[in-house]
């Protein structure tokens, strides 16, 4: 596992969570399995894992009593989202509405063509 590749994950993530508010489902998850190779569901519980604490927390414990979740992928992820939330945050409270939302826009646009057209799993 990538050490590095993991940690930029959350820190790309937590960017975005604090510019737009997303960050999860439409980051991590793709992530993990286009550039990890996890299946869904492990991706899925990772994700999920890396809220914890308080939420998630029963969905995260029910993944990861199927042995769904990669506890040292969730971790670094955690370490990358704290930095990039800040980050994001603090770039996201300078722009104007109009501006985070055609950049909110964009990101959806371009993650949907990509799972349209170029998801092979």
């Amino acid at each position: 596992m990538a050490f590095i590749g993991l940690i930029f994950i959350g820190l790309i993530a937590g960017i975005l969570s604090g510019l737009v508010g997303v960050g999860g489902a439409v980051l991590i998850i793709p992530a993990l399995i286009h550039f990890f190779d996890f299946s869904q569901k492990i991706a899925q519980g990772t994700s999920l894992a890396i809220l914890l604490p308080p939420v998630g927390i029963l969905a995260a414990m029910t993944y990861f009593q199927e042995g769904l979740v990669d506890l040292k992928a969730a971790s670094l992820i955690c370490l990358g989202f704290i930095l990039g939330g800040l980050l994001g945050a603090k770039f996201a409270v300078n722009l104007s509405v109009p501006s985070l939302q055609k950049i909110f826009g964009v990101y959806l646009l371009g993650l949907s063509i990509k799972v349209l057209f170029f998801s092979g799993k």
